[in-house]
C-alpha cells in the first residue's frame, strides 16, 4: 500500500481545520489536495455496458381479442428490442473478467463491453447470481487494467471513497463521498444483502460501477439507490467486494452460485447486538432451533447458543451469518465460535446441499 501523507485542509463548512490522510502522489505538486494521481490509474478499469434486451410488449389492447382483429395485430405477443446502458469493473486482465449487476444484464440477448478507451468488446456471460445481484462477464481482449481488490472488511464508518460508473449514460464519471454505514440490511433489494451505505452521487447508469478506496482498492460494486425521485439524494448501495469475489468464485467454477445449508434457523437481530444471560449486549447470531441429524446437530449446535465468529471472522449479526453461509461452496466445512452461557465453545459444520424441505422459508433456515 502506498506510504500515506497527512496535510491541513481548509473545510468551509464547518469552519474548522481536520487532518486528511491521503495515499502518497494524491497531493499535487502545487499543493492542492487531488485523487487524480489515482483515478489516471483505476479509470481504465471501469467499463460502460450496453445490454439489448428483447421485451414482451403487453397493452389492454393486445389482450382484447376484437381489437386485435380490428387493428390486424397479430396473434404472437408483439416483441420489441430495448437498450440499457451500465456500468462494470475489470478485475482480471489477464482473464478478461468483469464484475457488474445482475439487473444490468439479466434478459440481455448481446451484451457489449466498452473500455475508457473506447474499445468495443462482445462480452459472455460467466454467470450471474439474483440473490446478490452480481453477475460475471469475460471479453477477449488484450491490454487490460484491472482494479485490484481491497479488503471491505476493514471499511470503517467516514472512511473517503470514490464511485466510478456511466451515470444517464453521459460516459465515465467520478463522484466522492465517504462510508455512511456497513452492514445494510433489511431493504428488500436482494436476497443476500451486507450493502456499504455511501453519500458518493450514484445515479441510473452507475450500477456496476466500481466504489474504490483513496489507495485505488475496489471495496464495493455500486449496485442501488434509496430515492423517491430516481436521482441521487445522497442514500447509496454498495455489495461489498468481499461478498462479490465469493460469488465470482462460485461463477468461475460452477456458472452459478449453489447455496447450501448447515440445518438452524437464527433469531432475528435488530443489528445492535444480542443480549447475553447477564444482560450485556453481545455482538453475535442467536440460533433459534436446530434440525435432528442436521449438520449443526451432529457438530453440538443447540437453541441458544449465540454464534460470535465463522472461519476467525467476527458474527456481528443474523444476517450476517446467514450470508456468510449461504456463500460457503457446499461440501465446505465451517469453524464456528459459540458462547452457550459464559463458555466459549468450537464447532466444525460442514455445509450440506439444500434440499426441497429447506428451500419454503429460506432466509430463517440455514
Amino acid at each position: 500500500m502506498p506510504a500515506r501523507k497527512t496535510r491541513w485542509v481548509a473545510i468551509t463548512l464547518p469552519f474548522f481545520l481536520v487532518p486528511i490522510t491521503c495515499p502518497a502522489g494524491t497531493i499535487a505538486q502545487s499543493g492542492k489536495a487531488s485523487v487524480a494521481p489515482v483515478l489516471h490509474d483505476v479509470m481504465p478499469g471501469v467499463v460502460n455496458i450496453s445490454t439489448r434486451k428483447v421485451e414482451v410488449v403487453d397493452s389492454p389492447v393486445l389482450r382484447d381479442p376484437v381489437m386485435r382483429e380490428l387493428l390486424d395485430i397479430p396473434d404472437r405477443a408483439l416483441r420489441r428490442e430495448t437498450q440499457a446502458a451500465g456500468s462494470g469493473v475489470i478485475v482480471d486482465a489477464a482473464r478478461g473478467y468483469v464484475l457488474t449487476n445482475d439487473h444490468v444484464v439479466k434478459g440481455g440477448t448481446n451484451i457489449e463491453v466498452i473500455t475508457k478507451e473506447n474499445r468495443r468488446f462482445k462480452a459472455q456471460l460467466v454467470g450471474r447470481d439474483q440473490a446478490t445481484d452480481i453477475a460475471l462477464l469475460s471479453i477477449k481482449a488484450e491490454n487490460l487494467i484491472a482494479i485490484p481488490f481491497g479488503d471491505s472488511d476493514l471499511l470503517e464508518v467516514g472512511d473517503f471513497v470514490l464511485a466510478i460508473g456511466n451515470p444517464f449514460g453521459l460516459g465515465q464519471t467520478v463522484t466522492s463521498g465517504i462510508v455512511s454505514a456497513l452492514g445494510r440490511t433489511g431493504l428488500g433489494i436482494e436476497g443476500y444483502e451486507d450493502f456499504i451505505q455511501t453519500d458518493a452521487s450514484v445515479n441510473p447508469g452507475n450500477s456496476g460501477g466500481a466504489l474504490i478506496t483513496l489507495d485505488g482498492r475496489l471495496i464495493g460494486i455500486n449496485t442501488a439507490i434509496l430515492s423517491r425521485t430516481g436521482g441521487n439524494v445522497g442514500i447509496s448501495f454498495a455489495v461489498p467486494i468481499n461478498m462479490a469475489r465469493l460469488v465470482m468464485a462460485q461463477l468461475i467454477a460452477n456458472g452459478e452460485v449453489k447455496r447450501g445449508r448447515i440445518g438452524i434457523t437464527l433469531r432475528s437481530s435488530n443489528g445492535s447486538g444480542s443480549e447475553s444471560n447477564r444482560g450485556e449486549e453481545v455482538e453475535g447470531a442467536i440460533i433459534e432451533s436446530v434440525e435432528q441429524q442436521s449438520p449443526a446437530a451432529l457438530a453440538g449446535l443447540a437453541k441458544g447458543d449465540l454464534v460470535t465468529t465463522a472461519n476467525g471472522i467476527p458474527i456481528k449479526s443474523s444476517a450476517q451469518l446467514r450470508n456468510f453461509i449461504g456463500l460457503t461452496p457446499v461440501g465446505t466445512e465451517i469453524d464456528l465460535t459459540v458462547r452457550r452461557g459464559n463458555s466459549a465453545l468450537a464447532a466444525k459444520v460442514r455445509v450440506e446441499p439444500v434440499q426441497k424441505r429447506a428451500t419454503q422459508n429460506a432466509k430463517r433456515n440455514l
